[in-house]
Order: structure tokens, then sequence, then C-alpha cells
């Protein structure tokens, strides 16, 4: 048995989720023995930026985060964008945030945890496109690979994968 055996982890995707910002962290996860689940704003099949399409199983509003241990955010610029849209998906990641559920984002997913309110004084980095958004939304934000705050875990782009999943995996054990 691994440290995620009994461990389950959501991922929200839309249409134009960065490839290996999703892939990486699933499989990983998954080598770890962790349960994961993919959810979206309804069910149905995604296209990533590169064609590796993604089924969604969930739609956020049927997620229970009691039953969860965290949600990772894939990044592209399409796929948080469409996110943030939807009431239901920034009330899940809030709900997650409240619980004190891990809350991952990578490059530009940032965008859904600002929709959703739950970023004010928290650090955390992101892709530099977003700097001044995060900013704006209270965020202290370091240029560094990845940033860990309490339940927040945050990296800038693909490159910085290795560090986030490492984060991830010490999280979640």
């Amino acid at each position: 048995m691994t440290a995620l055996t009994n461990r389950r982890v959501a991922f929200l995707v839309e249409d134009g989720y960065e490839d290996l910002e999703c892939w990486y962290p699933k499989i990983r996860l998954e080598e770890e023995e962790a349960t994961t689940v993919v959810a979206s704003r309804s069910t149905g099949m995604y296209e990533s930026k590169h064609g590796y399409p993604i089924e969604a199983n969930y739609s956020a509003k049927d997620l229970e985060p009691s039953a969860l241990d965290g949600v990772v955010i894939p990044g592209g610029t399409g796929s948080p964008d469409k996110l943030r849209r939807s009431g239901e998906v920034t009330d899940f990641v809030k709900e997650m945030d409240q619980k004190n559920k891990m809350v991952a984002m990578i490059c530009h997913a940032g965008w859904v945890p600002i929709s959703a309110g739950i970023l004010n004084g928290k650090k955390a980095t992101a892709f530099e496109a977003i700097k001044d958004d995060l900013v704006n939304a209270g965020v202290n934000y370091v240029d560094e690979s990845v940033v860990v705050d309490d339940n927040l875990i945050s990296s800038r782009h693909p490159g910085d994968l290795p560090e986030f999943l490492r984060a991830i995996i010490d999280y979640l054990s």
C-alpha cells in the first residue's frame, strides 16, 4: 500500500486544457494509487490544446467535497477561462477550500480560484501573464516553481510539473 491509496483527487477540465498539466499529475497520482476523477461544467469529452481528449464523468455540481482530498486545476488559456464562468465550478472550489482540502493550480488555472474568491491574502504563483490578476485578487505573488500556502499549491507552467507533483504528493501523504 502506498501513501495515497485512500486518497481521491478531482481534476477540473474544459476544452483547451493544457495536456501535460492534466495528464502528468493524473497519471503520477494514479501511480501512487490515488483515485482520480475528472469533472467539468457538464459530463462529456473535452479536447486539450494538443488533441488529447479526456472524459469528464462528473459535473462539478455532482462532486462531493467531503468525499475528496483535493482538486487539481490544469491550465491552458481556454479551460480555466471557461471553468471560472460556472458558478457550480467556483462553488465547488470554494467549498474545497473552506473544508481545507487541497486546491492545486498551475499556469492559467489561477483564474478559477480567483473567481471562487479564495485567494485574498494567500501566497501563490502562476504563469506570468496572469500575475496582475492574482495580485488584484489579493495574492502575494511569488515567482517560484512551486508555492505551498496551507492547502493551496501553485506552479507556473509545465516545466514546473516535477516540483508541483512532489508538493501535491507530500501534501496528500
